[in-house]
């Protein structure tokens, strides 16, 4: 949103099947071949378990027909390819509908350990096995209304509220601090980074204080907020969204917590 891609999506045919290279496949399964050991003690039971629902392949791109079967029978929800990136209308959108977008393109071998824009891997493997949670999905539905009734001018105040929760969350559980934000389970540096390291700050979750706080898309995060369940997004999907983005626009920003980008 905003920004410019280098990558392109790709078409699926007639039947609605897209053709992966070899090399695209194997990259996938490199992909998942690296991430499911960092995996456990890191990222959530519900994430677990959602995960082994998916049950994608470890040597191929998945079709998004195979990943929309599983969803469909679990929450309602399916899968939308669509280009590279889309503006925030068409996002919300999509949620509103149960429809997860997903840029249908894989991340080349130079980009293995950071790419500024999501592809396949990160929305099939980060974002839609907990979307097989009722809580998390009535929340993602209940953003993109909220998103769609909102002003233009809040949208990026909503994008934040996004950013800390689906992509970038932490949640408390029995056995200690656990991940299940997209961005955090698809990326083994930052998954690690996000638990072990002393640096970021880790806040309790209030949705208030996360539409105020600012963030920077191309560094570790210097903030966390924890969940202590996934009840918290369910009852937060009942809340009137509008009002604490008004509540948030009337205290203001946070300010920042990370350093300004260097100017060219």
């Amino acid at each position: 949103m905003g920004h410019s891609s280098r990558y392109t999506s790709k078409q699926a045919d007639a039947n609605g099947v897209i053709d992966y290279s070899e090399e695209e496949n194997r990259v996938w399964g490199d992909l998942m071949s690296r991430q499911l050991p960092v995996l456990p003690g890191r990222v959530c039971d519900e994430y677990q378990h959602a995960l082994e629902l998916m049950n994608f392949p470890r040597d191929r791109v998945p079709q998004l027909a195979e990943i929309s079967a599983v969803l469909q029978e679990q929450t309602g929800w399916s899968v939308a390819p669509v280009p590279a990136l889309i503006d925030f209308t068409a996002f919300f959108k999509l949620l509103a509908n149960r429809q997860f977008p997903a840029a249908t393109f894989i991340r080349r071998r130079e980009d293995m350990d950071y790419l500024q824009e999501p592809d396949i891997f990160h929305e099939l493997f980060g974002h839609t096995p907990l979307l097989t949670d009722y809580r998390f999905a009535a929340f993602t539905e209940a953003y993109g209304n909220a998103g769609l009734a909102a002003d233009r001018r809040d949208h990026a105040m909503l994008a934040r509220l996004f950013w800390f929760t689906v992509e970038f969350g932490l949640i408390n559980t029995a056995d200690g601090l656990r991940s299940y934000g997209a961005g955090l389970v698809s990326s083994p540096g930052e998954l690690t980074y996000s638990l072990d390291s002393e640096v970021p700050q880790r806040r309790p979750f209030d949705p208030i204080d996360a539409l105020r706080t600012p963030y920077r898309i191309d560094i570790y995060q210097t903030v966390y907020f924890v969940i202590d369940s996934f009840d918290t997004l369910y009852e937060l999907a009942q809340a009137d969204l509008a009002a604490l983005v008004a509540e948030a626009r009337r205290l203001g920003m946070h300010a920042p917590t990370f350093p300004q980008r260097e100017s060219a």
